[in-house]
């Protein structure tokens, strides 16, 4: 099979990361693919994969009239079966230059915390969590699926060396290193740092021999060095350290004792069988144990208002405060969270559900007239959409990232049945509705 992926970005983040590898795993399944798109850091772990990829001008419209034509011109020249896109404008690029005159089949994934209403109904969809799944469905993709964020626990293992990241850091042996990876991003993210920068800061003033190191960077750069260095300044030594963007971020979760994250990066910090807390917004933070587990396999690896213990810093100093004093509890939980990747989180598992629905649609357009209808209702909700971004942010009031506005993740979750949410550490992967 001829599958041309084409992930939304080419800078360092969970979406684009897992198109790449599963692209990579299914090549090494014996099909033929190729990536296409913006040029990026992550062109570089593309080409050391020897994955063909085809590059895209990063200035143009969202989505792109141009980038549809020239998907089109390319599945017409080297007949590729699938073109599968990485969140919306991916898309639906390839669904008007590809699925709208058939000329191939066209699959999307949604790693964001919510589905646009504008995507096209009758394209097979995966989404990373089980609760965006039942609110697609519940939206009118009934052709839906799990796909939850893949991890390739052989590269991301406990066995990695960690001894040159915490000397670059001049950490000592005996302090307990947390740490962080993840975009340095207002949305999702920020809550999340400055909340670890004030709780790792409450922590040392009491005594506790705790530092922080926070890989990435973003726009939201200048606001989390500013509480980093507040923490510095409190303490008169280096407490919080941001060591910017890494494009290979393993030493870090090779080399702390506890991880702090979300999505994909909290997976990771498990398959590194290190001890991980949760964060998300509203206050919201949360130690992996086998009693939050299901909650997380539900809603995937984030939260809105507080968790468990609380809300805030405070809630987030108490759990690292728990775990820093128990050596035998954070190497319990490691082992725990490795477990969990390895039975359910497994690349080679995630390239098998898309091997499965790449098979199931290829050379099976749907009618013409369905195809007409989709494109109709999807170009007047993505007209509509526009319209209210620009008013957005003509009032200054527009989300940094829409698929992961608060009040878009707010309602996903609460939509869904919260009694699903014990079903679903039985969920196989792939699961359709």
């Amino acid at each position: 099979m001829r599958v041309l992926v084409y992930p939304h970005s080419m800078e360092l983040g969970g979406s684009q990361m897992n198109a790449i590898q599963i692209a990579g795993a299914l090549r090494d399944r014996g099909h033929e693919v190729a990536v296409i798109s913006d040029p990026g850091p992550l062109v570089a772990r593309v080409a050391a994969m020897g994955l063909e990829h085809i590059e895209l001008p990063s200035r143009r419209s969202r989505p792109s009239p141009g980038v549809a034509r020239l998907l089109r011109d390319l599945v017409g020249a080297r007949a590729f079966d699938v073109v599968h896109g990485w969140e919306w404008p991916p898309i639906l690029d390839a669904f008007f230059g590809v699925g709208l005159p058939g000329r191939a089949a066209v699959v999307g994934t949604v790693m964001s915390m919510s589905v646009p209403a504008f995507l096209p109904r009758r394209i097979p969809l995966t989404l990373g969590t089980e609760a965006i799944r039942l609110a697609a469905v519940a939206g009118g993709h009934r052709r839906a699926a799990l796909l939850e964020p893949p991890i390739d626990a052989e590269a991301d293992r406990p066995q990695l060396d960690s001894g040159a990241f915490r000397g670059a850091l001049g950490v000592a042996p005996d302090e307990i290193l947390i740490g962080i990876v993840c975009r340095l991003a207002p949305d999702l993210k920020l809550e999340g740092l400055l909340s670890a920068c004030r709780a790792v800061r409450a922590l040392a003033e009491s005594g506790a021999p705790v530092r922080l190191a926070i890989v990435g960077d973003g726009a939201a750069r200048g606001q989390v060095a500013a509480e980093a260095e507040a923490a510095n300044a409190a303490l008169g030594r280096p407490i919080v350290m941001l060591t910017g963007e890494m494009a290979d971020p393993r030493p870090c979760y090779a080399a702390a004792d506890i991880v702090l994250g979300q999505g994909g990066s909290a997976l990771r910090g498990m398959a590194f069988a290190k001890p991980v807390v949760v964060v998300g917004e509203d206050g919201f933070s949360e130690l992996l144990t086998p009693g939050s587990a299901p909650i997380f396999l539900h809603q995937g690896w984030y939260g809105l208002g507080p968790g468990s213990q609380g809300s805030g810093a405070p809630a987030l100093q108490e759990a690292l405060r728990r775990l820093i004093s128990s050596p035998p509890l954070r190497a319990e939980l490691g082992r725990f969270g490795r477990r969990l990747v390895e039975a359910r989180f497994s690349l080679t598992g995630a390239a098998q559900t898309m091997e499965r629905i790449y098979l199931a649609v290829a050379g099976e357009p749907a009618p013409a007239g369905a195809r007409a209808l989709d494109a109709l209702f999807c170009g007047s909700r993505v007209l509509s959409y526009k319209l209210e971004r620009r008013y957005m942010r003509w009032m200054g009031r527009a989300a940094a990232d829409d698929a992961n506005a608060r009040a878009k993740i707010a309602a996903v979750l609460s939509a869904t049945d919260p009694s699903s949410v014990e079903k679903t550490d039985r969920l196989p992967r792939g699961r359709t509705a």
